[in-house]
């Protein structure tokens, strides 16, 4: 029951209060992939807008690759996610203990040279579509680990 004088929980708020979605994998594609279903299946049983789930999960996709591919490059390690359901939008935070970020900050290179529809390059736009994507974009080393966090704001379609 509602107290008087509050106002009525949301369906996100709710989901929220249960608290925040945690997975704990070893980096590699297959338990990236398990772990994007996870998140997505939860998100969705949440209550998040198709577009919302669609948009948290190619900022994690793009953000774990990421991991996989640079920070543990041929070698395997641990990775904590944590997503949690805020009002507006979900903060997400990604823990590893791969290399360092080279610069100490998350990247922001120019976008790839094209030449549409010609060549559109396979690669290059990961952390264009995180920054397009998320608010309070942020990275730290933490004794061994790396940790990335960010926000991503609700759409507004539900």
């Amino acid at each position: 029951m509602v107290a008087q004088g509050s106002p009525a929980m949301t369906d996100r708020e709710q989901a929220g209060a249960a608290g925040p979605i945690r997975r704990r994998f070893t980096s590699g594609d297959k338990a990236t992939r398990e772990t994007l279903v996870h998140v997505t299946e939860a998100l969705a049983a949440a209550g998040l807008s198709e577009d919302d789930v669609a948009n948290a999960e190619l900022i994690l996709a793009e953000a774990m690759n990421n991991i996989v591919e640079h920070a543990y490059a041929g070698t395997e390690g641990p990775v904590d996610l944590t997503v949690t359901i805020g009002r507006d939008g979900l903060d997400c935070m990604l823990r590893d203990q791969g290399r360092e970020a080279p610069i100490g900050y998350p990247p922001d290179p120019p976008l790839p040279e094209m030449e549409p529809p010609l060549e559109l390059p396979e690669g290059g736009f990961g952390w264009h579509i995180i920054r397009c994507l998320t608010t309070d974009l942020r990275y730290r080393r933490e004794g061994a680990w790396n940790v990335l966090s960010c926000r991503v704001p609700f759409s507004g379609l539900d």
